[in-house]
């Protein structure tokens, strides 16, 4: 049986609900950029080798941030990508006596959630400065909750799992090479990232309320898991690489907006998903002609989510929300001169998936 939708005008508490957590699962489903890596202009002997040391050092961070892709030349790569999050939720229904002391209703939830991420990536070097990517994914979520009222009189945990997959957010890019590194100068790469909206969102769902047994609504629930934002966005950045042998500091900043939409009044109308500011830095190093491996820190400020016709509600809510993640990476070169390179990000905030891994392997024609 299909749920009934609810009106959020009707229901304040789905509402908030869904202001709280959007943010939130737009940067979960577009956190899997891919910023592009391959040869840069070499103009001298000591400048080639240069730029040989940064596309072998730089491929193995969680984010591909290399030089870019040589005139002519086009790269295909395959990636595979896991994420698993968890999270606890408490909500309290009652009146405190004393201060050790409540009476009413303690709602725990436990939520764990797979990601699986398949994504097909194609750069082609317009120019030796200049190139153009898109990026194709398709994305497998399995969410399971486990739930228990502590103060109704049961033991009993109850579990209910959702799924989804399917096309996901197709993501088309420009990165620019702005300098050529020489004379001991770090590298300056300008990046333009697009993203669609070609992904189901929580807005093509439908969706049934979690009650207390007293009928009070504490969040809403999804039969299926989205694969997409449901909103555009625009991320420029830059990102800079210093190598300095044998190893390459890189560093990188961007902002991302997300383009308002009016979703229509059963979700509050027009909402406004909310920024991210993001800044990353680190070191690879190369271990020989063939290995190389970094270690690196990543940061993202999420702005909350604003909806035209939110009620006034008493809860407060964060301006912004953090999520950072320490990275490791290793990239192996192997047969025929391709690399396959192996990533882990390990969340450090709360919002932060637990850990993320990823592997590519690009194959230059």
């Amino acid at each position: 049986m299909t749920p009934a939708r609810y009106s959020a005008l009707e229901n304040p508490t789905i509402q908030k609900y869904t202001a709280r957590t959007l943010s939130i699962m737009i940067f979960s489903l577009f956190s899997s950029a891919g910023w592009s890596q391959s040869e840069a202009t070499a103009t001298t002997p000591e400048n080639r080798e240069r730029n040989q040391q940064v596309s072998e050092v730089v491929s193995s961070t969680i984010e591909n941030r290399g030089v870019l892709t040589s005139k002519g030349s086009f790269i295909l790569e395959p990636a595979f990508t896991y994420t698993h999050s968890s999270s606890t939720l408490v909500a309290i229904e009652g009146v405190t006596v004393l201060p050790a002391l409540l009476v009413g209703l303690i709602n725990i939830s436990q939520a764990e959630r797979d990601i699986f991420g398949y994504s097909l990536t194609a750069r082609y070097g317009l120019t030796q400065r200049l190139e153009l990517s898109l990026k194709v994914p398709y994305i497998q979520i399995d969410e399971s909750i486990r739930e228990r009222q502590v103060f109704d009189g049961t033991p009993v945990d109850i579990i209910s799992d959702t799924s989804g997959d399917g096309l996901g957010d197709v993501e088309m890019s420009i990165n620019y090479q702005i300098n050529d590194g020489l004379n001991g100068m770090p590298f300056f790469i300008a990046n333009l990232r697009i993203k669609s909206d070609t992904g189901t969102s929580i807005f093509d769902l439908d969706q049934r309320p979690i009650t207390t047994p007293d009928g009070a609504i504490i969040g809403v629930a999804f039969d299926e898991q989205p694969t997409g934002s449901g909103f555009w966005g625009v991320q420029p950045g830059l990102t800079v690489l210093y190598p300095t042998d044998p190893a390459v500091l890189y560093g990188s900043i961007s902002y991302m907006w997300n383009q308002e939409d009016d979703k229509g009044i059963e979700y509050g109308g027009e909402i406004d998903p909310g920024d991210i500011i993001g800044f990353s830095f680190g070191i690879g190093f190369s271990v020989n002609e063939q290995t190389s491996f970094s270690i690196g820190y990543e940061h993202n400020i999420i702005d909350k989510t604003e909806i035209e016709f939110a009620p006034d509600l008493e809860d407060a809510e964060f301006d912004t929300y953090h999520s950072g993640s320490l990275l490791f990476g290793i990239s192996q070169q192997m047969f025929g001169g391709n690399a396959v390179n192996v990533s882990v990000a390990v969340g450090v905030t709360e919002q932060s998936p637990d850990v993320q891994i990823s592997i590519r392997a690009p194959i230059q024609f």
